[in-house]
């Protein structure tokens, strides 16, 4: 019996060039292809123009004064949750990430969210740690379930393949299944009794 699908938007934070958030990426979407109960949508922040820190503000609660704050409100808020795929900068999290998740606010509200991480000997869990903060306080739910890749690089082999696919294929299942639970629990809860009434 197939399960009740839910609105997966991915989101890739990292916007260098040479950036290797693409390769981590491609593994993950590749693993959320395999379930049959996901609508996905990559949301690729080096291809989301959001406009620079402090120019575009809510005009009022749920409404932008920018089009490209709206084009990426609709996306986050269609989704019913959330895998972030972020690197470790300095031990932090990307800017434009922050950027991103600053520029909105209602579209986050009871929402899980899930991260994919990867750095270098930590494997980008730091970044994770504070993002579990920021996403705290936009009243989202970050999940415990993280997959984390330490010294990146030499985890994937040169076609972008991970070197030790049971464990990563099986943290990633872990991941989603904890994830669908709660975008379906939330999700049935909502639709009784909206967030915040």
């Amino acid at each position: 019996m197939q399960s009740e699908s839910f609105r997966l938007a991915v989101v890739i934070g990292s916007v260098r060039e040479g950036r290797f958030g693409p390769t981590v990426a491609n593994w993950f979407i590749g693993q959320v292809r395999r379930r049959d109960d996901v609508i996905l949508d990559v949301i690729d922040l080096a291809e989301t123009p959001l406009p620079p820190r402090g120019q575009a503000r809510p005009v009022v609660t749920g409404e932008y004064d920018s089009p490209e704050v709206r084009a990426f409100a609709a996306r986050i808020g269609a989704a019913d949750a959330f895998v972030i795929i972020t690197p470790e900068y300095n031990h932090g999290y990307p800017g434009p990430l922050k950027i991103a998740i600053d520029s909105l606010n209602p579209e986050w509200h009871a929402k899980p969210v899930a991260f994919v991480s990867y750095g270098g000997i930590s494997g980008g869990l730091r970044s994770v740690e504070q993002l579990r903060a920021v996403f705290a306080e936009l009243h989202a739910i970050t999940i415990r379930e993280t997959v984390s890749f330490s010294m990146a690089h030499s985890r994937f082999d040169a076609t972008g393949r991970p070197l030790q696919p049971e464990k990563v294929n099986a943290a990633a299942k872990l991941l989603l299944d904890q994830l669908a639970w709660w975008a379906r629990h939330i999700r049935a809860a909502k639709s009784l009794l909206p967030y915040g009434s």
